[in-house]
């Protein structure tokens, strides 16, 4: 039987689709679950807040836990959004430039959009008040925010009042690099001051008092690119306290002569306030030094990843030593790629506190210098940990002034924890953007839960584990989440560990998205196992949220194995206690003798491998693979049918030495000849659908091709016929076809009906009056 042009044009679809998935999913780096952004709204596990009016355009955004709010810089203005749910009860301020203001950018030859007031820098100013500024139209400006002492007081304003001229504070260029962190009431900035981007800096603005970075100091800042920055105490002075800068600048001075490009972490002093002769408003105490993230070779020779994109700094309890999560790409023409390094405290503390990088002559090589170092200590703040002998850095000899002034690089770059990245991506099909880590424990210990956004609206959920004995790390990316509906990039990623929830935002607007949804991975303890998410464990009942000794009242059910996903040894014997596997999904399915046909089996985990057993029989063989039919992630494919083709087959999946039946497919093949035949019936295309709704006519036409069918089929499996039926020809939209059809034939009955009573009360013979 030859198939129709039509029939071929639909298998080729479908096997170019199976084939393009089968690529996509190809790797390690193959996520275990995979949500698109509309799984996620019909789970009630996202919640987004846009503009009617279009795009906001968010800069930046605030988390604040205490008044729960999330507050949010866009273009021409903030919001303030609700932690509980981000599209419900907001409050919003209009901050838009001034008619005189964007006509004036429009002069100097911006565009429109750039014209706009971008609020870029926003932080707690203090219990009441936050200070937001803008780029005001390539003319920045600052402002406070009164958002009340208690968040019943609903207040969110902004004060006119204050608002003025910042340059310095906010970069003119809204696209331009930025990072401010705000403490004691000064703010520490890293940006370009200046229109043109000329003048890179580092920057202190307190009440009365004023830091920078020197001018053209190319030693200091190379046309750098500001990434992220932090205040981090070193011991319990609060004048030891140390703002770190995270930043890519162009390598000044190569040894090899050629342009690179570096990953930087600077430091200065929380108190400095500059010299008193010498370094006048600038800083006495930054040093900075490099962030390595590579891959070590076999052959001596490491792969560098020289671009910093994202960092996330990972506090602890002991707020001295945080984790700093760096998230690096690569700048080479041969291959694209991104990894994810960790940094500990201690190492970042070494390489300050060791020798300074030195150059004898501008031909020569750098070596660590080796001559007197003065004192105090070039880099070191005023503070107890000096002696006290000097009360500000305004005290500090001219000897140190000079030498910090002429070394401002450390000689000993900053190495990852395990010496290597815990995460690396070689492929090209997304570029990671942001990152955002929580720290959650499990019955077997803590992990490090990475979110990591892409430039295709993709939250990836990862965790890495490190194994001592043989020194590798594994990496498990545990969910692929499409927060939003179109690819964008994703621009910033905060999270609430207090709440569960993670706050994405991209050009379209906020999204707020769980971090976790236990019950996705199934109904039993061994897929729960399987999942291997810290956030979750079988609790005897079903995979819920893990609770940390001494809160969870189940502690004697519960089974998690994170490290290894062992859900044979976790789950031995639970499945009779309670959480029974699901049971295999039984479906009728027909083909046509010489057609294709797709048995449908598409596991909830991508990382599970199927099998498929032909069932003949009380025995079950593995289905093989050849030119007639295929395995695809979608399901067994068929591309010519047989008669002996008929059969059960059985879906099985196999992950982590755990195997289990998804589905059991009854294939029924019929003849190819009869099924022409019935086809080709006159009038057959009108009435195909053997199940007409309760009271509509039944025609001699589709009766007749109805029995016709149920002899080729057989009597005997007519409720199975009936049941195939109502699945693949009366779906939701079918029924209300049927059922506006049925209506409108019952409406034409009646009137049909109302006429032929009129026409036979007209023919009906009228009586004579009576005498």
């Amino acid at each position: 039987m030859a198939v129709p042009g039509y029939q071929w044009a639909s298998l080729l679809l479908l096997v170019g689709m199976i084939l393009q998935s089968t690529t996509l999913a190809v790797g390690s780096s193959s996520p275990r679950l995979r949500l698109s952004h509309k799984e996620l709204w019909h789970l009630n596990r996202t919640w987004a807040f846009d503009s009617p009016q279009g795009p906001l355009s968010p800069r930046t955004m605030l988390l604040d836990e205490h008044e729960e709010r999330l507050f949010v810089g866009v273009r021409d203005g903030l919001f303030s959004l609700s932690l509980e749910r981000v599209n419900s009860k907001h409050r919003e301020i209009s901050w838009a430039s001034t008619a005189g203001q964007v006509d004036d950018c429009l002069m100097k030859g911006r565009e429109k959009a750039e014209c706009a007031n971008y609020v870029k820098v926003l932080h707690q100013y203090n219990r009441t008040h936050l200070l937001a500024c803008g780029t005001g139209a390539f003319d920045p400006i600052c402002a406070f925010v009164n958002v009340g002492r208690w968040a019943e007081d609903g207040l969110f304003q902004l004060e006119t009042s204050h608002i003025k001229g910042s340059r310095g504070r906010c970069p003119f260029d809204p696209n331009s690099s930025c990072t401010s962190v705000f403490s004691k009431g000064q703010l520490y900035v890293g940006l370009y001051t200046d229109y043109w981007e000329n003048d890179a800096a580092l920057c202190r603005y307190g009440d009365a008092s004023f830091t920078r970075t020197e001018q053209n100091h190319r030693q200091q800042l190379n046309e750098p690119k500001f990434v992220g920055s932090v205040i981090i105490p070193d011991n319990d002075d609060p004048d030891d306290d140390k703002v770190y800068f995270f930043f890519t600048e162009k390598a000044a001075d190569t040894e090899d002569g050629n342009s690179a490009v570096y990953s930087r972490i600077g430091r200065v002093c929380a108190n400095d306030v500059g010299g008193q002769r010498m370094l006048v408003n600038k800083w006495t105490s930054f040093t900075k030094t490099r962030l390595v993230c590579s891959v070590p070779g076999s052959d001596g020779m490491s792969t560098h990843f020289d671009e910093l994109v994202d960092v996330f700094v990972l506090k602890r309890k002991d707020e001295k030593k945080p984790e700093i999560f760096g998230l690096f790409s690569t700048t080479s023409n041969i291959f694209k790629g991104y990894a994810v390094c960790v940094y500990s405290m201690d190492e970042v503390r070494a390489a300050f506190n060791g020798p300074y990088a030195h150059k004898e002559r501008p031909d020569h090589h750098w070596a660590a210098f080796q001559g007197r170092v003065p004192f105090p200590r070039p880099g070191s703040c005023a503070s107890q940990m000096n002696g006290g002998q000097f009360s500000s850095s305004r005290e500090y000899p001219d000897e140190v002034l000079r030498f910090i002034r002429t070394h401002p690089v450390m000689f000993q770059p900053v190495q990852p924890v395990h010496h290597r990245p815990i995460l690396i991506r070689t492929d090209a099909e997304q570029r990671f953007t942001q990152i955002a880590v929580d720290r959650v424990e499990a019955e077997d210990g803590h992990y490090d839960v990475l979110f990591i956004g892409t430039d295709n609206s993709v939250v990836l959920k990862v965790i890495t584990i490190h194994n001592k004995e043989t020194n590798t790390i594994e990496e498990v990316v545990l969910e692929e989440l499409h927060v939003f509906k179109v690819p964008v990039p994703i621009t910033e990623i905060l999270i609430s560990s207090k709440r569960q929830r993670l706050f994405v935002s991209s050009e379209l607007g906020v999204a707020q998205v769980r971090v976790h949804q236990c019950r996705l991975y199934g109904a039993a303890c061994a897929d729960c196992c399987l999942a291997r998410d810290p956030y979750c464990a079988w609790d005897g009942v079903t995979c819920s949220r893990y609770l940390p000794a001494g809160i969870s009242m189940k502690r004697r059910v519960r089974r998690q194995d994170v490290r290894h996903g062992n859900a044979i040894q976790q789950c031995n014997g639970m499945q009779i206690n309670g959480g029974q596997l699901e049971k295999p999904e039984e479906k009728l399915v027909y083909g046509v003798e010489g057609n294709g046909t797709l048995l449908e089996c598409s596991p909830r985990s991508l990382r599970a491998n199927v099998v498929w057993l032909a069932q003949r029989g009380p025995d079950a063989d593995e289905v093989k693979a050849d030119d007639r039919v295929a395995q695809t992630p979608h399901g067994l494919l068929f591309l010519r049918l047989r008669r002996a083709d008929s059969g059960v087959y059985l879906c099985q999946t196999e992950e982590r030495g755990f195997i289990h039946t998804v589905a059991r497919i009854s294939l029924e093949v019929l003849e190819e000849e009869r099924v022409e035949e019935l086809l080709h019936q006159e009038g057959e295309a009108q009435h195909r659908a053997p199940c007409p709704l309760p009271g509509a006519p039944h025609s001699s036409t589709p009766r007749l091709w109805y029995k016709e069918f149920l002899q080729l089929i057989g009597y005997s499996n007519v409720h199975k016929v009936e049941e195939y039926c109502e699945r693949v020809w009366c779906s939701n939209r079918g029924r209300k076809k049927l059922k506006s059809l049925n209506s409108k034939w019952k409406l034409s009955q009646a009137q049909e009906r109302r006429g032929r009573t009129r026409v036979d009360h007209q023919r009906a013979p009228r009586h004579a009056p009576a005498t």
